[in-house]
């Protein structure tokens, strides 16, 4: 019997699924995602595809996936009604949350409706000081109350959050015990039990969007697993983390601010472990799918990592990492990824001052780009694209996705009539605005983190990466582009590189030149050892296999907002304490520009993160597809490369034609999941990987 790793990623166009076998020949399918219920996609997806290369399903042996059903959720505010209980005094810390805006001087804009109405925030005479010593003892009765209250107003999620919490989860834990007690069919989510840290608005936020969540991720989750066992996959379901780790299904759907940005981590994670494994230094990694783009960077083998996000009210799609304030907090571990409203599907449109905009707004799956011939109407990226020459109408997702030519003209042909440009001049300009578009998250990865991407290499992935990725080197003066195998697919393939993670946070909040190193290490200990618990509950028991790693959140005194700073996983010393705060004074000035060590420092939290590491290498020696899905490409197409360089006519090529030598641009690369377009002056090769390796 062989051994195969499922890897499933959905998108808001496309659900992608790849099957790897041990020895990295893969097979795989693109289907187009079901909004409506994405675990029905996923079903037929690989029922599709096990049928197709006759592929038993208990060969799967493991199931790996990418979901946005979170961020959807709250981005369509789809969540289910949530009660929040909370410290007296303390009700309406949603409303008062930053004084942060995302557009400074936009007189009209106002902050997203908190996720709990303020008649369901109920407040609890409580009381615990700083250090968790309790002062005031939690009225029982008045959750007694509370619990009646949100049966009759047929609430089914309770957030609980309490002021010092993060120093004693007792209080806590108090009432959500009252509350299983008398309304068991409640869920129930506890600050202490997510992310014990200071700062209550931030907790509070984070409690109320997993309360939000959990519900609705429990319910898809179930879904997911009864429709693999109706397959017959045994393999246990892990979902993504936006950390970059897998987490057990049951665990996602316990603690789902875990898996925001559960898709876009996978390709962050899947570039790194590729740009390890063939030397490209440092890498963009540039994913462009049907209705978002998104940029990471992978710099000194790593990526980096922020202690926050944000999501909904459209706080996804600013590009900007540093404007905050447009949606809800959550406070959870997540790959730093800029996102912007912008990939294939996104629509183009004339705004209101007469001007040519593109997205953020997407056609989505349903009904798709007006190509799609499944009732769109409205000219986007894809269609622009089209009428480019970048695509090729037959063989579109191998020919499966048939496009019309015919559509496209006449949705785009509109836009041109208003503007009075021809059909040629509108759709580039669509292209280049989508490609301004997404240069906004590239330079809020690199520039505004004082790094110069010319230095960099660009990984470009997602179905519509290879036709964007030149566009997006030329603009940034970069030398280098690599499209990896299965492109469009590669968030599922990235999936399948990722070990399982789990974590433990405590607070510590002290002035750091009062830190006692022993004190430290107790701390510490008792973390690994709820790491190794936890990991052990998950079903890996082996504590020899558990790679543990350590963290301290570092802040100067009086910022709101810490730097987490990895340390050494050993028995610390003063001598460790010291280089983790010179890490820290590094790390501050490489983000914000400026480093001060006369200023007192804080610490504020430890943590403990453990990692599953497989017995084997998790990465093949390359990949190699295993069911040819790709029709082999002989020929030329009339290619638009701009007004200076005009219709130039480009070769038409697979990847496999690159086995036999180089390909000078114009040319362009088709392939069952992506195209790859070669602009003239660029060079295009294949290296032992099967990655293409574009070099201008």
């Amino acid at each position: 019997m062989s051994d195969y790793r499922l890897g499933v990623d959905i998108g808001g166009t496309f659900t992608d699924i790849v099957l790897v076998r041990r020895d990295g020949v893969l097979f795989s399918k693109k289907i187009l995602s079901t909004p409506h219920d994405y675990s029905e996609a996923i079903e037929e997806g690989v029922r599709q595809l096990l049928e197709e290369t006759n592929i038993a399903p208990d060969e799967v042996t493991e199931f790996g996936h990418g979901t946005t059903v979170a961020t959807n959720t709250i981005i369509e505010r789809k969540g289910v009604k949530v009660a929040l209980i909370t410290t007296k005094g303390f009700r309406d810390v949603l409303e008062l949350g930053r004084y942060r805006v995302p557009r400074l001087y936009d007189l009209q804009w106002s902050k997203p409706e908190p996720l709990v109405e303020r008649q369901f925030r109920y407040e609890v005479a409580e009381r615990q000081n700083a250090l968790g010593e309790e002062l005031v003892p939690v009225d029982l009765s008045a959750v007694d109350e509370i619990a009646a209250a949100v049966k009759a107003n047929n609430i089914g999620s309770v957030a609980i959050c309490f002021l010092h919490a993060y120093a004693s989860s007792a209080h806590e834990n108090q009432v959500a015990e009252r509350l299983r007690a008398v309304a068991p069919e409640l869920s129930i989510s506890a600050s202490s039990a997510l992310m014990p840290q200071i700062q209550e608005y931030e907790r509070t936020s984070t409690t109320v969007v997993n309360a939000y969540l959990r519900p609705i991720i429990q319910h898809y989750v179930d879904s997911l697993q009864m429709r693999l066992n109706n397959l017959g996959v045994a393999a246990p379901l892990r979902i993504m983390q936006s950390s970059g780790a897998m987490l057990p299904g049951t665990t996602a759907a316990d603690r789902p601010v875990y898996i925001i940005e559960s898709g876009p981590a996978a390709g962050v994670v899947g570039a790194r472990e590729i740009a390890s494994e063939r030397d490209l230094g440092d890498v963009i990694v540039f994913d462009m799918g049907g209705t978002t783009a998104k940029a990471s960077i992978v710099a000194g083998g790593s990526f980096s990592m922020m202690p926050e996000t944000e999501v909904g009210g459209g706080a996804a799609l600013g590009g900007h990492r540093l404007i905050k304030g447009a949606g809800y907090i959550v406070q959870a571990p997540t790959i730093d990824i800029a996102e912007v409203g912008a990939g294939g599907g996104s629509i183009a449109h004339i705004d209101a001052a007469g001007g040519l905009k593109v997205g953020p707004e997407s056609a989505g799956a349903s009904p798709g780009p007006a190509c799609y011939n499944r009732g769109g109407t409205e000219p986007t990226v894809t269609d622009a694209n089209l009428l480019l020459g970048y695509l090729n109408p037959d063989r579109l997702v191998g020919g499966e996705l048939s496009i019309s030519r015919g559509n496209s003209e006449e949705a785009v042909g509109v836009l041109g009539k208003s503007l009075d440009l021809a059909l040629t001049e509108i759709a580039y300009g669509i292209h280049q605005l989508a490609n301004s578009n997404m240069l906004r998250a590239l330079k809020s990865v690199t520039i505004e983190r004082g790094f110069d991407p010319s230095k960099f290499t660009l990984f470009a992935i997602g179905g519509n990466g290879g036709v964007h990725g030149w566009g997006m080197a030329e603009a940034l003066d970069i030398r280098r582009v690599v499209i990896p195998p299965v492109s469009g697919l590669f968030s599922a393939l990235g999936l399948l590189f990722v070990d399982v993670q789990r974590d433990a946070v405590k607070a510590y909040y002290k002035a750091f030149s009062d830190v006692d190193a022993d004190e430290v290490n107790r701390e510490i200990d008792t973390l690994t050892e709820s790491v190794h618990d936890m990991l052990a509950s998950d079903g890996f028991d082996n504590r020899e296999a558990h790679d543990m790693q350590l963290s301290l959140g570092l802040k100067y005194q009086g910022q709101m907002e810490s730097l987490t700073i990895n340390v050494p996983m050993k028995t610390l010393t003063a001598d460790d304490l010291a280089s983790a705060a010179n890490a820290f004074g590094e790390e501050h000035e490489r983000s914000f520009g400026y480093r001060s060590d006369k200023e007192p420092l804080q610490i504020v939290f430890i943590k403990v993160d453990g990692k599953v590491v497989s017995e084997d290498s998790r990465m093949p020696e390359k990949i190699e597809r295993g069911d040819r899905r790709h029709i082999e490409v002989i020929g030329e197409r009339d290619v638009y490369f701009g007004s200076e360089r005009g219709w130039q006519s480009a070769v038409l090529r697979d990847r496999l034609n690159l086995l036999e030598g180089d390909i000078k641009g114009p040319a362009v690369i088709e392939e069952y999941d992506c195209t790859t377009v070669v602009p003239p002056g660029w060079t295009a090769s294949l290296d032992e990987w099967n990655n293409i390796i574009l070099t201008r």
